[in-house]
């Protein structure tokens, strides 16, 4: 949900004809190429080949704006891909545009033989904030794939259901467009990627936080079926795999949601006038008051951001939380990744012990052995702990569980490394922290203090990672053999300050209690 601290062969041959003289073959220029909608032009440097900033929808300006994405405009001539496209509107203060659906691709400078396996990737940031441009991805393709990245709109630009919208577009998908965005993007993929040496059947979907959260909503999403074979959710939220932790909104709730901040802004009603009205308020003014803090705390009070409503099911794309569909087995049954981080993101508040604790009901006491045995640890320690467990760790488990009783294939990981610059200073890896590893750029974290250890780290972190895409293994290269995930055997793979181990889960009694409360919720 927070930003790490700080990344197609369509080229024809040609024949150079001499008077006089044999054929000779000349190599292909693998930076310009064609897509549906016109020529690109990307740039080659130090191996790799990207095409950034690639409309893949039509703007959503104006008449557009709340509405699902619509084809691109096809451009004449040759788009020069150099550069990031503007971010998304967002509160944060960086280049950003409304008209803001582009994607950005990576490949291997040279020619392969075969179609490359594709990494689609989906930025965190509480769906309210975020950008591509934080994510070069040269590294990854180094490694023998194609990496595609891609804007979504966000906060009440991505995810707002005014009543009016039922009535302008009947059909539409509603209240998700930041989720039709990444679905449009995969869509785009499905489409071109072939002309940038990537095969569409080798789609793997990844992403991180908000990102993690969008990919199990396309797991769980019959709309979202054939449009990628396996799957990777890093610390995965809105939503999450336990409906109390990160869970939906309802549509309704999310037109009152609307009509609510309408009201706010001075417009009334729930007719054409109303909608005109909000169409023509500044995209600045939308993003308003909708910060990744202020996100944050919302998730963690449980009072929703003014007008935002998140992750909604809208009975089209999202028909059911991820913990109904994983009960009733309606994911894909594909390969999948999934993990957290050692010290990772809490959502909830307490101020005192007994107060924290109390949100264990009849395992209170349990809770208060487990987590503070001595009786000596401070608040802030607890309630980090207690508030991660439940956000992140436990539904993680969760969802590995479901997928491996599904009969699929899952790993199960735990992130802990922290780079040598930190280690004085954090107590362990933090949300967001694996991103630099995953995409083996830990210089994006501590730029010139990286040390052997943090480029050892980043190396066999994106192997396990491009390995999964290659294969649907994480597995080879003489790495340690990370295990399929068994829900009654108490192992994972842990990327720790030593190195990598498989070992039992050194906070398993603490998910445990979590697994047993929402258990007996039910």
């Amino acid at each position: 949900m927070q930003s790490a601290r700080a990344l197609a062969v369509g080229a024809a041959f040609a024949f150079a004809f001499a008077a006089a003289a044999p054929a000779q073959t000349t190599s292909p220029d693998l930076t310009r190429l064609e897509t549906e909608s016109g020529n690109v032009r990307g740039i080659a440097a130090n191996g790799v080949i990207s095409f950034k900033g690639i409309p893949f929808a039509a703007p959503p300006v104006g008449a557009l704006r709340w509405r699902m994405p619509q084809p691109v405009k096809p451009w004449q001539g040759t788009l020069s891909a150099d550069k990031f496209g503007p971010a998304c509107m967002q509160a944060d203060d960086v280049p950003k545009s409304e008209d803001c659906l582009t994607l950005n691709v990576w490949r291997p400078a040279e020619a392969s033989a075969a179609p490359l396996p594709v990494m689609e990737w989906i930025y965190g940031g509480a769906l309210v904030h975020g950008r591509t441009s934080l994510y070069p991805a040269d590294a990854l393709a180094r490694q023998g794939v194609v990496v595609v990245s891609m804007n979504y709109r966000m906060g009440r630009l991505g995810f707002f259901a005014h009543p009016a919208l039922a009535t302008e577009a009947p059909d539409d998908v509603r209240g998700n467009y930041g989720y039709m965005d990444q679905h449009a993007a995969l869509q785009w993929v499905q489409r071109n990627i072939a002309s940038f040496g990537g095969d569409p059947a080798q789609v793997t979907i990844f992403g991180e936080s908000a990102g993690g959260g969008s990919v199990m909503v396309h797991l769980t999403s019959p709309m979202s079926r054939g449009l990628f074979r396996a799957a990777i959710m890093e610390s995965p939220g809105v939503p999450t795999a336990r409906a109390k932790v990160g869970g939906l909104t309802e549509i309704a709730d999310a037109e009152a949601l609307a009509v609510n901040y309408a009201r706010s802004m001075g417009i009334t009603g729930d007719g054409p006038a109303a909608l005109k009205a909000l169409r023509e308020l500044p995209a600045d003014k939308l993003s308003e008051g909708a910060t990744a803090q202020e996100q944050i705390e919302a998730l963690s009070t449980e009072k929703p951001l003014n007008g935002f409503a998140g992750s909604i099911r809208d009975g089209k794309l999202v028909l059911e939380a991820p913990e109904l569909a994983l009960a009733s087995a309606h994911q894909a049954m594909v390969p999948v990744i999934i993990g957290a981080n050692e010290r990772d993101l809490g959502l909830g508040v307490a101020n005192s012990k007994d107060e924290l604790f109390a949100v264990f009901g009849a395992n209170a006491a349990q809770a208060r052995k487990v987590y503070d045995p001595a009786g000596d640890q401070p608040l802030d320690e607890l309630k980090q702990q207690v508030f991660a467990d439940k956000a992140m760790p436990e539904p993680a488990r969760h969802f590995a569980d479901a997928m491996a009783r599904a009969g699929q294939p899952a790993w199960l990981y735990r992130f802990s490394f922290v780079a040598d610059a930190h280690r004085g200073e954090l107590k362990g890896a933090t949300h967001a922290y694996e991103i630099p590893y995953v995409f083996d750029i830990p210089a994006a974290l501590v730029g010139d203090k990286v040390t052997d250890a943090d480029r050892a780290m980043a190396d066999v972190t994106s192997a396990y990672w491009v390995s999964f895409v290659k294969t649907g293994d994480p597995n080879g290269g003489g790495r340690l053999q990370w295990p399929r995930h068994e829900p009654a055997v108490d192992r994972l793979i842990n990327f720790t300050k030593t190195g990598v181990l498989v070992e039992p889960d050194p906070i398993k009694p603490r998910l445990d209690l979590w697994q047993t409360l929402w258990t007996n919720a039910r």
